[in-house]
């Protein structure tokens, strides 16, 4: 499958590339880290049967370039936002990977009403829920070891960049933003819109974290009803046999993600459905 489009879009100090793939209701895919939308390509071309998918390269990622500006998941979470106005889109769906989880993340909480739907793959709510291992890993990502990542696929797309000497220094502020402290929890259990967790069975998140991750939404801590009353708008899946670092191998995944975009229960009612469910139920006399 071919995009239908590419293009790039100045947004916040950076040219953000993206390609659009299908037809359908908009959903914007975010790659993981060091990684570009090559590798998500599986995934792409089983949403976009049903869905117009828009593939993004984040900041120092595959085709959109370094800059001096400084790189905050925050900041990432604005992009996507703007990258939604360049398009000329009020609202997606948001489908994110470990990385790119945390960037749907942010943009959901700091832009709630430009997000119908939040899909969040393979990243926790809090950064201390990353297995040890994984933190130090993070922590490690620098430019002493730039020679190495020359051969990441972002590595590779940086000798097209318009400066691509500043490889090095993009790895450097990538592992100072991944090492950064964050706890997401409180904002999190606030998100107005039906959220989709996937996670492997071995990710580099622990199960006990997942869970917490789903009672944030209000899954998995009550009853639901024998007629599923009580059943929650957000959703976790826990797909058997991967771990974080080859899931997105995975077909499961997008075959999970099109499911729970399908299901009616977790549309988001707008316009005066959505005003009907916000305004308070008339007082009984």
């Amino acid at each position: 499958m071919n995009p239908t489009s590419s293009d790039y879009a100045d947004v916040n100090g950076i040219t953000l590339y993206h390609e659009i793939y299908g037809n359908g209701e908009p959903l914007v895919l975010i790659h993981g880290g060091l990684t570009t939308i090559g590798e998500m390509l599986g995934w792409v071309q089983s949403l976009a049967k049903t869905r117009k998918v828009i593939a993004v390269e984040m900041q120092g990622h595959g085709r959109t370039a370094d800059t001096d500006r400084p790189m905050t998941v925050r900041t990432m979470g604005d992009d996507i936002a703007a990258l939604l106005d360049f398009l000329k889109i009020p609202t997606a769906d948001l489908v994110g990977h470990s990385f790119g989880g945390a960037s749907a993340i942010r943009t959901a909480i700091q832009h709630p009403d430009k997000v119908r739907r939040l899909v969040v793959i393979s990243s926790p709510s809090a950064r201390s829920h990353w297995y040890q291992e994984a933190r130090n890993g993070m922590s490690q990502v620098g430019a002493s070891m730039a020679e190495n990542m020359m051969q990441t696929p972002t590595g590779k797309f940086s000798k097209q960049w318009p400066e691509p000497q500043r490889f090095p220094q993009f790895l450097d502020k990538f592992g100072k933003m991944m090492s950064e402290d964050y706890d997401w929890s409180a904002e999190i259990a606030k998100l107005p819109m039906p959220v989709l967790l996937v996670f492997a069975d071995n990710d580099s998140i622990s199960q006990k974290h997942i869970a917490e991750f789903f009672a944030l939404l209000g899954g998995g801590v009550k009853e639901p009803g024998w007629l599923n009353t009580q059943l929650s708008r957000s959703r976790l899946a826990v797909v058997p046999g991967y771990s974080h670092y080859n899931f997105i191998t995975s077909p499961e995944v997008p075959q999970i993600v099109g499911k729970f975009l399908a299901d009616p229960l977790t549309t988001r009612p707008v316009g005066a459905a959505a005003a009907s469910q916000a305004a308070p139920a008339p007082e009984k006399t």
